[in-house]
């Protein structure tokens, strides 16, 4: 008995973990009880490691993901190792949605930048769910809708900006208020990987920036001190 009362508190624990980390997914705003009870049950979360990868691209997809804790990036590889970052993933999160929905492979690889916690949501329950319950599929689309516009901003910036505009346009994109504050993974390679360049070329950017009276750099942030003047880098085309 003792035993029994003990795996039901530690499946209660979990189930109220679970819920607390997926009520960030829009896909599930505004279930009931009983469907909030059968996601939690079939939630697993895992915990990843600095440099590890949560899955690769080409593998077979496992169903959607969010964060609990930590930051991930997920990542396109060319043949020759050169990373692109396609977003960096942080506590609340929701990543490999559009496997779920199209039955492909994972499409792009998910590794964590430091200690991570994820929570998995098998692919046919996602599924059951919205089956279910016909007005999560409008949280669906427009979500997935604004992620589609997050790429073609991404993709606008590789290829219309210059690498100047690109690192304006993601500094303002990044500020609260008139500082970005760098977590400890944010090195040089890691914001390079993310505006499509390499880090000697995005130093060389840092730099003008900073000569310009644009901006300042420090060790663990940067203050914008020219948002006008930022904001005009930005819009420079290529």
């Amino acid at each position: 008995m003792v035993r029994f009362l003990s795996q039901l508190m530690t499946e209660n624990y979990f189930h109220r973990q679970a819920r607390k980390a997926l009520s960030h997914i829009p896909y599930f705003a505004g279930l009931d009880e009983a469907t909030w009870a059968y996601i939690a049950e079939r939630a697993l979360r895992r915990t990843i490691q600095g440099g590890e990868a949560v899955f690769w691209e080409g593998d077979a997809c496992t169903g959607i993901y969010v964060v609990e804790a930590g930051w991930l990036k997920a990542i396109k590889l060319s043949p020759g190792g050169r990373e692109q970052v396609l977003h960096f993933l942080g506590p609340g999160e929701v990543f490999n949605g559009l496997c779920v929905f199209t039955s492909t492979s994972n499409p792009a690889t998910v590794i964590a930048l430091e200690p991570s916690v994820v929570w998995n949501v098998e692919r046919d329950s996602v599924l059951r769910v919205l089956e279910e319950n016909p007005a999560c599929a409008r949280l669906v689309i427009e979500d997935l809708a604004g992620r589609l516009l997050h790429m073609v901003a991404l993709v606008e910036d590789i290829s219309l900006r210059t690498v100047e505009a690109r690192l304006a346009h993601f500094l303002l994109e990044q500020s609260a208020g008139e500082k970005v504050e760098r977590q400890r993974w944010a090195t040089q390679a890691e914001m390079a990987a993310r505006l499509g360049t390499v880090p000697d070329v995005l130093s060389r950017a840092l730099r003008k920036l900073s000569e310009q009276g644009l901006i300042e750099v420090a060790r663990h942030q940067i203050k914008i001190l020219d948002p006008a003047g930022l904001e005009k880098t930005a819009e420079n085309p290529q």
